[in-house]
């Protein structure tokens, strides 16, 4: 595992760590970060988030997610060692939405072959 590995590992549960115990915004109530991403020279950390819901729902997840950043970026300085503490930008994880339309595709084909049996 290299440095950069370690760094966004520790990163993740410290960020996290911060949205669920010192963010106070409902609107991150249902958010989940799953992944960061710290570019090699640590300019810029990529927060990968889903959101139980649905689109208004994810809206106003982003939204609480840009109005918290300066807070959330002066705790993460705090709390991590790093000489140089990146911008904070957030991206929404479609994975999970993906992996769900391939499931109930799933589900419709094996249905679909079970009626015509």
């Amino acid at each position: 595992m290299s440095k950069l590995d370690r760094v966004e590992s520790t990163a993740l549960r410290t960020l996290s760590e911060i949205y669920l115990t010192e963010v106070k915004d409902k609107a991150i109530g249902f958010m989940t970060l799953t992944e960061v991403r710290i570019t090699n020279d640590y300019s810029y950390l990529t927060m990968y988030y889903t959101v139980l819901g649905d689109e208004a729902d994810k809206h106003r997840a982003e939204e609480a997610l840009e109005r918290s950043k300066k807070f959330v970026r002066s705790r993460f300085a705090s709390k991590m060692n790093l000489r140089k503490v990146p911008e904070f930008r957030f991206k929404y994880d479609e994975s999970l939405d993906y992996g769900n339309k391939i499931e109930q595709g799933l589900k419709e084909v094996l249905s679909d072959s079970k009626d015509n049996d």
